[in-house]
């Protein structure tokens, strides 16, 4: 009988209907009243929003083998297979830290906790004038729900994640986000130098100009303050075993993914903004009319090697590309055209021996052609310019990203340091790196 009491008791409460003291009740509507505080649960103020276990299997599907056309390796790389390790490069990791709100904390660190290069969000207060906030006082101390962010820059830049947040959340609410009303629930981008303060403006400013929003954005824009973490009931609340249902009711009752999906279309967790990939189309560069030489121009111009991997769709031998360990910072363009193709920040040690990313510079760098060669169905990868062979795309890249494994011929890239890239033209690329 102690056990089922037991049960009983853990059912009810969960629900609502056991000791829990019941704070900070308002008028609104019921969804509003699903953010609990698992350690007094309360209902906190005007929080609602995600179904994030739905999007969630989706993502996890959708990076699986056996939920699309099997996409198998070259005929090299089938020996290889079983040393794929998706783990980072052995580069030296550049740690950093910084704070950004949106609104409810929970789904801040939700979508921020799924962009590749970030290695820990945690939720909390800042802004305010009082020491040791609590969920109870921190907004009567004139702090906002922020979230403190620990990323390696060599993987994702500062505007990357100020990016991703301004996308999963309402910026243009300058008195709250969603039903959450307050200025404690208010957008926020924090900086520590001018440095970073410039490229928050520079960013509003963009998004305003060119961005798809009704109205102009109103995310405050204010010198670092301290950070004060949250309970721990309030840390990766998506994910616990009670906590998740919860969540996934408060985050899609709020509106919060209907009004991502309308501005942006899907929640992909990217840093990538479409205008900038259609500015960079539209304009003229050194390779945008390139015209391809006979086979026996090229077969002059392009070593061995080089030759057979681009125009014969060959494979170059695992390892043997100095570029598969290089972690400088740059680009990678068309051995011929010199096209951009993929940006050092992408670039990841997949353990094959071939170059490695998790997806192209731009959305439009690269065409994807079906390959049934090797008796199985594969994504074969070409430069959109120049239509040379660069290798292929499969399904096994790291989960936390795009899922994607860009397969590339060291062969057919040329490898641009960043320092060399305003010298040799590819000066508008520098915020791709």
């Amino acid at each position: 009988m102690n056990f089922l009491s037991s049960l009983f008791l853990s059912i009810a409460t969960f629900f609502g209907f056991g000791e829990p003291e019941v704070i900070e009740m308002e008028t609104m509507p019921v969804a509003e009243e699903i953010r609990l505080e698992t350690e007094v649960l309360p209902v906190a103020e005007n929080d609602v929003s995600d179904f994030d276990i739905a999007v969630e299997e989706e993502e996890e599907e959708s990076a699986s083998p056996s939920s699309q056309t099997q996409l198998l390796p070259d005929a090299v790389e089938v020996e290889e297979m079983s040393s794929i390790d998706t783990q980072e490069s052995d580069v030296t990791a550049d740690i950093k830290t910084m704070i950004v709100a949106g609104g409810c904390f929970w789904c801040v660190e939700a979508d921020l906790e799924k962009v590749h290069g970030v290695i820990e969000v945690v939720s909390g207060y800042s802004g305010g004038k009082t020491d040791n906030p609590t969920y109870k006082t921190y907004g009567s101390g004139g702090h906002r729900e922020v979230v403190e962010v620990t990323y390696d820059a060599n993987q994702v830049s500062f505007e990357d994640i100020l990016i991703v947040t301004m996308k999963t959340t309402d910026p243009t609410d300058d008195d709250g986000t969603f039903a959450d009303r307050g200025d404690k629930y208010s957008s926020a981008f924090y900086y520590e130098n001018d440095e970073q303060r410039e490229i928050i403006e520079n960013l509003i400013k963009e998004v305003d100009e060119f961005g798809p929003y009704d109205k102009p954005l109103a995310i405050d824009v204010e010198p670092r303050a301290e950070f004060w973490r949250a309970e721990d009931s309030h840390q990766d609340y998506y994910k616990g075993a009670l906590t998740r249902l919860k969540y996934g009711y408060y985050r899609n009752a709020s509106g919060r993914d209907d009004l991502i999906k309308k501005y942006w279309g899907v929640n992909d967790h990217s840093s990538e903004l479409p205008w900038r990939n259609e500015q960079a189309n539209n304009k003229t560069y050194m390779w945008s009319n390139y015209q391809k030489p006979n086979k026996e121009s090229l077969k002059n111009q392009l070593d061995e090697l080089s030759f057979k991997v681009t125009q014969d769709e060959g494979t170059e031998k695992s390892g043997s590309s100095p570029l598969d360990k290089n972690w400088e910072d740059g680009i990678y363009v068309d051995i011929l055209s010199g096209e951009p193709l993929f940006s050092s920040k992408d670039k990841f040690d997949s353990g094959t021996g071939w170059p490695s990313f998790v997806r192209p510079i731009t959305s439009n760098a690269v065409t994807e052609h079906e390959d049934k060669k090797l008796f199985t169905t594969r994504i074969e990868i070409r430069s959109a310019i120049a239509d040379n062979h660069l290798g292929h795309v499969f399904t096994d890249g790291p989960k936390d990203s795009t899922g994607l494994r860009y397969c590339m011929n060291g062969a057919s890239l040329r490898f641009v340091p960043k320092s060399e890239m305003e010298a040799e033209g590819y000066g508008d690329f520098l915020k791709y790196i």
